[in-house]
């Protein structure tokens, strides 16, 4: 491991919580596929596997930021268990819907419930932040490790849980995605040491995190970058079922996110001068372009390539989202506000696998490519529209006013990528 990578695990109770955090964000990458694949196995429709993947994203994209919002003002221990505990059922509920051939209703409302998982890569992330407050250079490090495990989580997620579903049974993806959930969560809030201080008092002071003129553009931005990932998903499962080697999928997928981790670790060992809103844009503007060979990936080695490739703008683009999300959001309401840009992914992610999964139904999966390209395009038209919020100048903690790059190399970032990581997370 690099020694600026190194550097930041040498404070103590750090290790657990990293590793505690890694298991609890595996159902990020395992838990959306794995009910695509699930679906798909059993009843053939891609549009059913699609909206309730859709449907879990939504839910967790309306619940997440009330869980984040309620570990603000209670801490994580006493909000993320009984949180974990009601979608920990709710799942299993959908298992046995399925195994049991349900109505779809049923499918759905169950589906609803397991929205109630916390955002465990914030929780990680605030507990970074209260170790290494005002130490810019570590806590870039720290951000670009989590960005690392996020991808990391992609790597193997998607193989296990379509691997799973394909080759045992059915419900086996989801299923491993709760044990993993709940051994992650329970270890995570077992280490009081590291976790956040809460403030009770200032929960409602100012309103919402959202409120911020700069968070609404990262939010917002985000539910085209989680659109992004959800079609992704969708199309390269049908894709590769249309190719004739549906378990490949997670192969493919995996590279996807093998890229963004390569890039995240060269980025974490870098000390970049600028403005972070200007290197955001740049980010997002590449996220969008290396959509575009995706329409011409005629074979699943072609389209490998260029989900490596497009993977390397991702991890970068996450960090660089996080210092802005520190820089326009009070200490306060910090868990919450970069709970808002998972959101922002979930929601995207609901979109996006919905969209692309009646486009596989009715077009064919080389089709359903169109729909991360027309994300990308949403994506950089939200990012030049509100390029001027994120690069004006912000309050600091003591109310003084400074350039969110200033702000941001003061304390650095804080924050999640796709939870939701939920790429999704």
């Amino acid at each position: 491991m690099p020694s600026p990578y190194r550097a930041i695990f040498a404070a103590p109770g750090t290790t657990a919580f990293s590793l505690a955090g890694f298991l609890g964000r595996m159902p990020l990458s395992m838990m959306g596929i794995g009910i695509v694949t699930m679906i798909s196995q059993v009843t053939g429709r891609y549009g059913l596997a699609g909206a309730l993947s859709a449907a879990l994203a939504m839910s967790a994209a309306v619940i997440g930021p009330q869980i984040s919002r309620l570990v603000d003002r209670y801490g994580q221990r006493r909000v993320l268990r009984p949180a974990t505990l009601i979608s920990l059922v709710a799942g299993a509920g959908l298992l046995i819907c399925v195994q049991q051939k349900a109505p779809d209703w049923t499918l759905f409302v169950f589906t609803a419930f397991i929205g109630c998982v916390p955002s465990v890569g914030a929780m990680t992330r605030a507990r970074w932040a209260d170790i290494y407050r005002g130490e810019s250079r570590r806590l870039h490090t720290a951000y670009s490790w989590e960005s690392i495990v996020d991808e990391v989580c992609f790597i193997f997620g998607p193989i296990i849980s379509i691997g799973l579903s394909t080759i045992w049974f059915p419900e086996a993806g989801p299923l491993l995605a709760g044990i993993f959930l709940a051994i992650g969560v329970f270890w995570l809030t077992a280490q009081r040491a590291t976790e956040p201080v809460p403030h009770p008092h200032t929960e409602h002071a100012g309103g919402s995190a959202l409120r911020s003129p700069g968070l609404q553009v990262l939010a917002l931005a985000f539910v085209a970058t989680g659109a992004i990932f959800g079609s992704v998903d969708v199309v390269t499962v049908a894709f590769a079922e249309e190719q004739g080697h549906k378990a490949a999928a997670s192969l493919v997928l995996a590279v996807y996110a093998l890229g963004s981790c390569l890039a995240g670790a060269v980025f974490g060992l870098l000390h970049l001068k600028g403005l972070p809103a200007l290197r955001w844009l740049v980010g997002v503007c590449a996220m969008a372009v290396s959509m575009i060979p995706l329409l011409l990936a005629g074979n699943l080695p072609l389209l490998a390539v260029a989900l490596f490739v497009a993977g390397l703008s991702i991890a970068p683009t996450m960090v660089t989202t996080m210092a802005l999300v520190e820089a326009h959001v009070p200490r306060t309401k910090l868990t919450e506000g970069m709970t808002w840009t998972g959101t922002g992914l979930a929601i995207g992610v609901a979109l996006g696998s919905s969209a692309a999964g009646w486009v596989v139904d009715a077009s064919g999966a080389e089709a359903g490519y169109v729909v991360p390209v027309v994300s990308g395009a949403l994506a950089v038209a939200v990012a030049l529209l509100g390029y001027r919020r994120l690069s004006r100048p912000v309050p600091t903690r003591e109310g003084q006013l400074e350039q969110a790059d200033e702000s941001a190399d003061a304390a650095a970032a804080v924050g999640e990528h796709r939870d939701g990581e939920q790429h999704v997370a």
